[in-house]
């Protein structure tokens, strides 16, 4: 296995990125601000959502605004709608079975745009080969836990729950990841990691444990945090490092800068 930049840096163009979106999509908007600025070396020519083209429509608790934020920055805008998707079908969202279809079509929605990178910005779809294997390397996410903890010979911290699990487990700190998306969810190679967000608990475990309400408080105050101090920071700055060429995969995991770099870069 060769070692390839995920992307190669060219004076000809900007690479172009694809923001994935089904939420509020503000990790998108920090990519957005930070193509605008003089040494960006990368443009966002797409979002994509999973959700319909519509004000009223809802990703879970949350409007989707993708639609919105490409009207807003005057990017292109296409998607699918996956709950249609899965009602068509009479099927539940859960069955996973029908999901390449899905991503099948989402395929057709990216020909023409000449895509060099995707970067997942609160997309709550799992991808299927189909869609990573086109875009093989060249699909990234941030993820609100530091993924160089391990749990035996697994990542401890994978899933929508880590903020809490991580407080729940008596962490003093905790960070942000971003990685390579693949198959296995939360699981691919690691890219920059954020500086570490301090936890100081006003209210013992046991409490927490305890009262659900005062819980789910806490957890949302650290999400919250990390979000600022940690996704909207490594986000952006991953893009533009990759724009630059200075990520690339190879046999030892990723490369920075030419040399191995399983661990990543961390701020």
């Amino acid at each position: 296995m060769a070692v390839t930049p995920i992307y190669t840096h060219s004076g000809e163009r900007k690479m172009r990125v694809a923001l994935f979106v089904s939420g509020s999509g503000t990790n998108g908007l920090r990519i957005l601000e930070r193509s605008k600025e003089s040494d960006s070396n990368y443009e966002v020519t797409l979002i994509f959502s999973d959700v319909k083209d519509e004000r009223t429509r809802r990703s879970g608790d949350k409007m989707c605004r993708a639609k919105d934020i490409a009207d807003d920055w005057g990017v292109a805008h296409e998607f699918v709608d996956i709950r249609d998707f899965y009602a068509e079908r009479g099927l539940k969202r859960t069955d996973l079975s029908i999901r390449p279809d899905f991503d099948r079509l989402v395929l057709e929605k990216l020909e023409g745009y000449k895509l060099d990178l995707i970067a997942n910005a609160g997309y709550m779809s799992i991808m299927t080969p189909v869609l990573l294997n086109r875009y093989a390397g060249k699909v990234v996410n941030v993820h609100p836990a530091d993924l160089t903890k391990m749990d035996g010979d697994k990542r401890k911290y994978v899933g929508i729950h880590v903020v809490e699990e991580a407080i729940m487990a008596g962490d003093k700190e905790i960070r942000s990841t971003t990685h390579i998306v693949r198959e296995e969810v939360d699981h691919g190679e690691i890219l920059v990691l954020s500086e570490p967000v301090e936890i100081k608990l006003e209210h013992s475990l046991v409490e927490l444990e305890a009262d659900k309400t005062l819980r789910k408080e806490v957890v949302s105050g650290y999400q919250d945090k990390l979000k600022e101090n940690g996704d909207w920071v490594i986000y952006p700055l991953t893009i533009q490092m990759i724009s630059e060429g200075r990520f690339a995969l190879g046999p030892e995991g990723v490369y920075l800068d030419g040399k191995p770099a399983p661990q990543g870069f961390h701020l």
